[in-house]
């Protein structure tokens, strides 16, 4: 067996690896971000350029083609906040129904959950389409909004979660003080879930802002592109004879669809220290 002191060296070196390999490709993107379309074909890909025009690149984003970035980034906002946010609730109420209530046909349900979560999205698009285009609801808002309301993953880790986190003790002290149920997952539930609602939050949120293929075969109209189908147009319009190159508004694009990411994952990051401190505390 291998010396406590040398396994723990092996371990530390093994996650410098992995830490390293997670970094080169965000580093590279801040670099590249930094520098001119020119330079991103005469310099080295994990160093700066000769000019630092990063502020420049900002500016052409926002400006370029009469300011449509501005117009996918607020597409993509209304995608994650009534998207992403209505799937949150709708798992939180779900998983705690399933959770807590028994009724007849619920092992059924959680099949079919379970069901839902091992089939992939990309299977599901052509028929979603087919439906959607009955419909009439094709290239509008709602052909994107409305899948990314259900969310099965989240609903299961609701479900999973409040099995444990919800005493039942609880829940039947609050409905001898007289409190409606509706009252009860509002004034209780909600609390003790927090930790696993900010989870699932999450998890909606970057699946929804990172949504790509959905917005692709359901809209062709670019005033609904969010930002991830939009960038990618811009790229593809930059290759081929006669094309303006604007490779370096991609990328410096692409860098201002990371930072609300990960300004969302440090605002949500305190909920789940405060909900595991306080689930830790014996009342």
């Amino acid at each position: 067996m291998l010396n406590p002191k040398r396994k723990s060296v092996l371990l530390t070196g093994v996650m410098a690896i992995f830490v390293l390999y997670s970094l080169v490709p965000l580093a590279w993107l801040i670099i590249s971000a930094t520098k001119s379309q020119p330079d991103l074909y005469t310099s080295s890909g994990l160093w700066f350029g000769d000019s630092f025009s990063l502020f420049d690149n900002i500016k052409q984003t926002f400006t370029y083609n009469d300011g449509i970035f501005l117009r996918w980034l607020g597409n993509t906002l209304l995608y994650v906040v009534v998207g992403a946010g209505g799937a949150t609730l709708l798992s939180t109420a779900a998983g705690y129904g399933l959770a807590k209530y028994r009724f007849p046909g619920r092992p059924v349900v959680f099949a079919i959950v379970l069901g839902a979560i091992a089939i992939p999205g990309t299977a599901l698009a052509v028929p979603t389409f087919l439906l959607f285009s009955e419909l009439g609801l094709t290239n509008t808002p709602w052909a994107i909004i409305i899948p990314s309301l259900v969310s099965p993953f989240g609903l299961y880790l609701i479900w999973t979660y409040a099995v444990d986190a919800i005493p039942e003790e609880l829940m039947e002290a609050a409905r001898l003080d007289g409190a409606s149920e509706v009252r009860i997952f509002f004034s209780v539930t909600l609390r003790l879930l927090a930790p696993g609602i900010v989870t699932v939050a999450l998890f909606a949120v970057v699946a929804t802002w990172n949504n790509y293929f959905l917005p692709l075969i359901m809209l062709s109209e670019p005033d609904w592109y969010p930002l991830t189908v939009g960038l990618n147009q811009w790229n593809a319009a930059s290759v081929g004879a006669g094309a303006q190159p604007v490779q370096h508004l991609v990328i410096t694009g692409a860098l201002i669809t990371i930072i609300p990411l990960v300004a969302a994952f440090l605002f949500m990051q305190r909920f789940w220290q405060s909900g595991l401190s306080a689930g830790s505390v014996k009342q």
